[in-house]
């Protein structure tokens, strides 16, 4: 399993696909290589990029290569009647066209073992809406890169209340000029400067 851990920490996403697939053709358990091996890889490349011995182009090759076995691994999770960890409904707001960091987020997500419902770019909260009513999520993660945008962060979160489904759905922001402070204005649950710390707050509230 160190092998494994190594590949998607250095992020040679064939290897990792190849070894994935080698694994389950031993006869190993998917539970096992997921949980012992593929989690503890991306908490470490987490680990690294918090404390600056990791950058964004290292974190998006390491969750590159986690989602290449994931991939691979996935329909026997299934098989297996595995549990995802929780389920999270993503997107960049609308009139943002930006889909860096929340694919980031995502990868770092689904690599946690969270189930992932990614609404893409440009999302309106109509849409965000729909998805939470739809799939019941843990939490609502919403991106934006601009300054401009932000603001459909607060409509989207005033969306889900007048619905009425904002109890029980924690809402999570993000995103270059999103801070805490606007964070607790607009009535978010948290504010994750990076993926990390998102993964971290989500995997609490799933515990």
């Amino acid at each position: 399993m160190d092998v494994l851990k190594e590949q998607i920490r250095t992020g040679n996403d064939r290897e990792v696909a190849a070894l994935v697939r080698r694994y389950l053709e031993e006869g190993r358990d998917p539970e096992t290589i997921l949980k012992q091996a593929m989690i503890p890889a991306m908490d470490e490349v987490g680990d690294l990029f918090q404390r600056g011995e990791y950058f964004l182009p290292e974190m998006l090759i390491a969750a590159r290569a986690m989602k290449e076995g994931l991939q691979v691994l996935k329909p026997r999770l299934v098989q297996a009647g595995v549990e995802p960890a929780g389920r999270v409904v993503l997107g960049t707001v609308q009139g943002d066209m930006h889909d860096i960091g929340k694919n980031l987020v995502a990868m770092t997500l689904e690599g946690a073992g969270f189930e992932v419902i990614d609404l893409g770019i440009d999302v309106p909260a109509e849409r965000f809406v729909e998805a939470v009513r739809a799939h019941r999520p843990l939490a609502m993660g919403l991106s934006a890169l601009l300054t401009s945008t932000m603001l459909q962060m607060k409509a989207t979160v005033e969306a889900l209340g007048r619905a009425g489904l904002r109890e029980g759905t924690r809402v999570l922001v993000g995103g270059a000029p999103v801070t805490q402070a606007f964070a607790r204005e607009i009535g978010a649950d948290f504010y994750g400067p990076d993926p990390t710390a998102g993964k971290q707050y989500l995997q609490g509230l799933a515990r």
